[in-house]
């Protein structure tokens, strides 16, 4: 406490302290959840070791392993056994040892006849064919060329393809080294075996006019098999271009993104001589590397044919300064020796992008649906209103969310390495702890920000699974076709995969294409140095996620620190002024007459009573230093009204004091807005104007200091049902710094109180709890840690009278050091506990006094209570008018009639000896006299609030 007596609220620790225990009991009872959770993961890692296996032993078949052969090679009869690709079949290819791999042509890239650059409408290229050549697949091959000096370059460009008879081809090598051949088959990953010749796609051989019937065959030997393969003559069409900003633009248009109409118009191979000359050759080279990832699992970049087009630019530049027998011939090119390896296929990480994103996106789900439910029982509010502050609450929640995120990781990643996965295996394990640890960050912060929008767990669930496999499946079929699309701009996909769901399957995505790659090429996957490849885009998601966590971070906490207030105090200038204006608004209102919209005047009276606690709440206001522990000052509530109809004026303009060991009893009917004005003066919700005080605190700008002083008995329960009754009371003790023995002894003595001690009920689960048992647990928790103001919403319903009674006397017991609002429809409890009583009707204080007060004052008369028969009812009534002239009739139903008897009018004993007298004249079969009670004010008061004075205007 503080040197006035003032609870000091819990510190960082104390508070941090009670949440982490209850968040490790809660964790420890929601086992059977966590262990589905963590099989999950478990049952996909087996499911696909399962798979890889059944893949492994298909690939370890006969069918797939290098052939060997006796093959008499010498022709002396005797045969030697051989094993080469030549005796193996088309599957058995990738695993079979080359030794001495074959000598094949260099060929340029040429473009398909449908994709050679044409002329269009929108193009203003000059120099393209028409367009109607692609009807007969004739078009020329176009190569651009540009230089400093435009005469030398044309002259270049003029000597690239030249005229060569093609009457002896039996030696391919040297006859295709001394022409310009080129294909339009697709480059694959290796060149063991030139795709050209068993795509049964042509060869073509580029010159600068092709005459007709050009096309022929030559003999191409593999080994000691001969395949005749189709040579084509295709021509070559140099053109030239102002500037090196010109090619690239052609080029970018017809790079497999067509242009205003949807035609592709690739280039063949492009030149720029730059300041070439008699004594000095310099030329960059523009190739098509369009192929180059022709498969979509194709995990290395392809070999693009590239050194043909620099053997013809050379030979072009000898010829001409050197003439035209001068030329380097380019005989064949020929890959290095390989040995034989064992085919592989790993499907882990063939899936592993999507497989694995739904894997760790699963905890999202998990801690929204437990930020969710503590909003939707208010049990958030709950800790809030016992002293919880926001800054702990997030910490703890934070810390805990991530250390058990970080727990199913790096058991994914270790169960997933120990099961010989090769996604886990293969990438270094340093990147994929920063890649999933700074992932599991901000989805932590995303759950905590998706919370505020959600006020019910089960629509929290379903669109948290919605965004889950939806993401997914746009992974894989739209972002993944961006990703291996090269001309896609790199820019877009970074502005999708802001979308966190997007950043965490491009992350996976990278690390499946390097494990699938180590493994298929016998290496290692992902390593830090990879993170510099221009393709690799594993660094912008990293930098993605780190940036979205550092400043999402911040909008979570001050959004969720928004939704856990009732309101935004705002301070300064403005604000005095808007209270000023307000203020002023409300007085007006309050002195003036109320006009309906058919133009009658309504005056609102107050009734004296009333009007002396307003002017006690206006004297204590005044005053620097109050003695009432709880103000009102005239608080107001108003719902805007919605669809066309009016405002509902919930609360009007209450105020109220409290003493300090004071009972106070509000009392109305159901809707009369008792509930709205204990959650204002909570600060549960924001009053539309006027404010509460608690011992001098302001409960929207000091609420801190005031929940450390303060306990709730809400009108529902808000319990955790995965904890105990005595872990209830333990964390809120803790929350009210409480420790050690005297917390315990807090605690069981609350628990003793309220009859949840014995019988091992304060170690039972909550949700086992009946709905009394409830009831009294959630007044326990009211009164831990003596607060000095207690707020109890209709504390006794649902219990049995026994209980009620119990509960009752500690209540009563409780009150005597420590400001208790009670709200009832008990009026035999509200007569039992309260010191004073208010009636609510309608929003608006009709009445407040003692009990003894408010029955004087609306209940000064006797209830004369007489059954007869039926045809003497007139005798009765009779009897009554004789009692009192002025006897009200207020009841009459078979026989049975009711009579108030103004208490100034009768004596007890006059109505005894007239009752006595009246059973000689007429059949009494039942008879009583009765007190006024509090119900019969109750009703009273309830049935005369709505009168008042109408005039006309």
């Amino acid at each position: 406490m503080d040197p006035s007596g003032q609870l000091m609220p819990a510190s960082f620790w104390t508070q941090a302290n009670a949440l982490l225990r209850k968040n490790i009991i809660f964790q420890k009872r929601s086992r059977k959840i966590s262990i589905r959770i963590v099989i999950f993961p478990i049952v996909l890692c087996v499911l696909l070791v399962v798979i890889q296996n059944l893949i492994n032993t298909e690939l370890r078949k006969d069918k797939y392993k290098c052939g060997c052969s006796c093959v008499d090679k010498n022709g002396d009869g005797s045969c030697e056994n051989v094993c080469a690709i030549q005796y193996s079949t088309p599957d058995q290819v990738d695993s079979c040892q080359i030794p001495s791999p074959p000598e094949w042509p260099a060929l340029l890239q040429v473009p398909r006849p449908e994709h050679r650059a044409v002329k269009t409408g929108s193009d203003t290229f000059v120099g393209l064919p028409e367009k109607s050549c692609r009807d007969s697949d004739s078009c020329p091959v176009t190569v651009l060329f540009t230089g400093q000096n435009e005469s030398l370059a044309n002259k270049l460009a003029a000597n690239l393809f030249t005229s060569i008879a093609t009457s002896n081809l039996s030696d391919y090598l040297i006859a295709l080294s001394e022409l310009i051949p080129g294909t339009d088959s697709v480059d694959r990953e290796t060149q063991f075996i030139e795709p050209a010749f068993f795509y049964e796609r042509p060869l073509y051989i580029i010159q600068p006019q092709c005459s007709p019937n050009s096309s022929l065959k030559i003999p191409i030997e593999i080994d000691t098999i001969t395949l005749q393969q189709d040579v084509e003559c295709v021509q070559g069409l140099p053109l030239w271009r102002r500037s090196s900003s010109e090619v690239n633009d052609e080029l970018f248009k017809g790079y497999r993104k067509g242009n205003a109409e949807g035609m592709i118009n690739e280039v063949m191979v492009a030149y720029d001589f730059l300041n070439s000359n008699d004594g000095n050759f310099h030329v960059n080279v523009w190739y098509n590397s369009t192929y180059k990832n022709a498969s979509v699992w194709d995990s290395t970049p392809g070999l693009t044919r590239v050194p043909r087009s620099i053997n013809v630019v050379s030979n072009a530049y000898l010829q001409f300064f050197k003439g035209g027998g001068v030329k380097m011939l380019f005989e064949f090119v020929k890959e290095m020796p390989k040995v034989a390896t064992q085919l592989s296929f790993d499907f882990s990480s063939l899936l592993g992008a999507l497989f694995f994103k739904w894997v760790i996106e699963l905890l999202f789900p998990v801690i929204l649906t437990y930020l969710v439910y503590e909003k939707q029982h208010k049990l958030r509010i709950m800790m809030k209103m016992h002293g919880l502050g926001d800054f702990p609450y997030w910490v703890i929640s934070y810390a805990y969310f991530l250390v058990l995120s970080t727990a199913y990781v790096l058991f994914l990643v270790i169960f997933g390495s120990l099961i010989g996965l090769k996604f886990f295996k293969l990438n270094d394990y340093s990147i994929q702890f920063v890649f999933y640890f700074t992932y599991i960050n901000l989805q932590i912060v995303l759950a905590f920000l998706a919370a505020t929008f959600f006020s019910d767990v089960k629509t929290a669930q379903a669109i948290a699974y919605i965004y889950i496999f939806g993401t997914g499946f746009m992974g894989g079929y739209l972002l993944q076709s961006f990703i291996q699309d090269t001309s896609f701009p790199k820019k877009w996909l970074i502005v999708m995969e802001i979308l966190p769901a997007f950043s965490l399957y491009r992350g996976l995505y990278e690390l499946s294409q390097y494990s699938f790659s180590g493994d298929y090429m016998g290496t290692h996957g992902m390593r830090w140095s990879d993170l510099s490849d221009s393709l690799n885009g594993m660094k912008d998601v990293l930098i993605i996620i780190v940036i979205e966590w550092f400043v999402l971070l911040p909008v979570a906490y001050y959004i969720d620190r928004l939704a856990s207030r009732s309101s935004i105090i705002r301070k300064g200038p403005v604000s005095i002024l808007q209270r000023f204006l307000t203020e002023k608004m409300q007085n007006y209102h309050k002195r003036s007459p109320r006009r309906s919209e058919s133009g009658k005047v309504f005056i609102e009276m107050e009734k004296p009573d009333v009007v002396r606690e307003r002017e006690v709440v206006e004297h204590s206001m005044l005053e620097s230093r109050t003695s009432h522990a709880i103000i009102c000052d005239n608080l107001k509530k108003v719902y805007p009204g919605k669809d066309g109809n009016k405002d509902k004026f919930a609360v009007k303009g209450i105020s109220l004091a409290l003493q300090s060991g004071e009972c106070f009893g509000l009392l109305g009917p159901n809707g009369a807005g008792k509930t709205s004005l204990i959650n204002m003066m909570i600060g549960l919700i924001k009053p539309t104007s006027g404010n509460t005080f608690v011992q001098g605190l302001d409960i929207q700008t000091d609420k801190d200091k005031v929940y450390s002083s303060m306990g709730v008995c809400p009108q529902n329960d808000m319990l955790w049902e995965m904890l105990t009754g005595k872990e209830h009371l333990l964390f809120y003790g803790r929350l009210k710094n409480l420790n050690g023995e005297t917390l315990v002894q807090a605690v069981d003595e609350s628990l003793k109180n309220v009859n949840l001690f014995y019988g091992g009920i304060a170690d039972k689960l909550v949700g086992k709890y009946s709905g009394g048992m409830k009831r009294r647990l959630s007044v326990a928790i009211s009164l831990i840690g003596d607060p000095k103001v207690v707020y109890m919403d209709e504390p006794s319903t649902g219990l049995d009278p026994a209980s009620r009674n119990n509960l009752w006397n500690v209540v009563k017991q409780a009150k005597q050091n420590r400001a208790i609002i009670l709200t009832t429809h008990s009026m035999e409890e509200a007569e039992f506990l309260c010191d004073r009583l208010g009636i609510i009707v309608d929003g608006s204080l009709q009445c407040i006094g003692n009990p003894k007060e408010l029955k004087a004052r609306f209940g000064g008369y006797y209830v004369l209570t007489m059954t007869t028969p039926a045809n003497e009812e007139q005798e009765v009534e009779t009897l009554a008018h004789k009692l009192s002239p002025n006897a009200k009739k207020i009841y009459h139903v078979s026989g049975t009639q009711k009579f108030e008897l103004p208490k100034q009018e009768v004596r007890i004993a006059d109505v005894f000896l007239a009752v006595n007298e009246a059973k000689n004249k007429f059949s009494v079969q039942a008879w009583a006299l009765a007190d006024t009670t509090m119900e019969d004010v109750f009703i009273k008061v309830a049935k005369g609030a709505g009168s008042m004075l109408e005039f006309l205007s």
